[in-house]
């Protein structure tokens, strides 16, 4: 079973069946406010959880839990008590934690969609030289759920492409394919967090070099 229509819901759509169900609902915007959205998914997954006992609930969270800059942010406070309450109701659960998500369409406002944008649009924009981000291919996701979803239980997982790419080169690799320019100041500001990442997604991505693995995305979605 598929909660949801999305991205993340339109990606794990093979490995759909009975005894699983892929919690993929709910907010996505980093920036909501809103309390009403906040209580909407959460009482979408109360009423999944009562109606589906017994079956493996995967839920995606964000990698944003570990950012200790957000964690008075509603949206960090709304995902840790949607976890925490999952812990207690489900018989079987995976909390995956995502970084980036990188994918045709999506939010708007995610990095790679909201960097791209602004390229094109020739918009100008505020670089934070400091900052670091996690990227996760949306196919990834798939894949590593393919294989292991059935595995892993009872468990929290960071899930993203294991390097911390500087937004300069994002930016590189998006002006290379849209043959544009970005126009940015900079600012001597951003945030950086450490994941730590369990030997399964070590040995997912082994192999595959930072460079080869942004190109591919700039490829694949610009």
């Amino acid at each position: 079973m598929i909660i949801g229509n999305g991205i993340i819901a339109n990606a794990v759509k093979s490995y759909d069946k009975d005894s699983i169900v892929f919690f993929a609902s709910g907010v996505s915007n980093s920036l909501e406010t809103r309390p009403s959205e906040f209580e909407r998914e959460f009482s979408l997954l109360k009423t999944v959880l009562a109606e589906n006992k017994g079956k493996k609930i995967i839920y995606f969270s964000t990698l944003s839990i570990h950012d200790q800059s957000k964690q008075n942010s509603l949206y960090v406070l709304h995902k840790k008590a949607i976890e925490d309450h999952i812990k207690i109701g489900a018989d079987h659960f995976l909390i995956v934690r995502i970084g980036n998500i990188v994918g045709k369409g999506g939010n708007p406002n995610t990095l790679f969609n909201f960097l791209t944008s602004r390229i094109r649009n020739q918009d100008q924009f505020t670089l934070h030289l400091k900052a670091r981000r996690l990227l996760l291919d949306i196919d990834d996701i798939s894949k590593f759920l393919g294989s292991h979803c059935m595995d892993l239980d009872n468990k929290t997982i960071n899930l993203a492409f294991p390097y911390y790419y500087d937004l300069k080169e994002i930016i590189n690799a998006i002006e290379k394919k849209t043959d544009q320019k970005a126009l940015f100041s900079e600012t001597d500001e951003g945030d950086f967090y450490k994941v730590d990442f369990d030997q399964d997604i070590e040995t997912f991505f082994s192999g595959i070099n930072p460079e080869n693995y942004l190109e591919t995305l700039t490829q694949k979605y610009i």
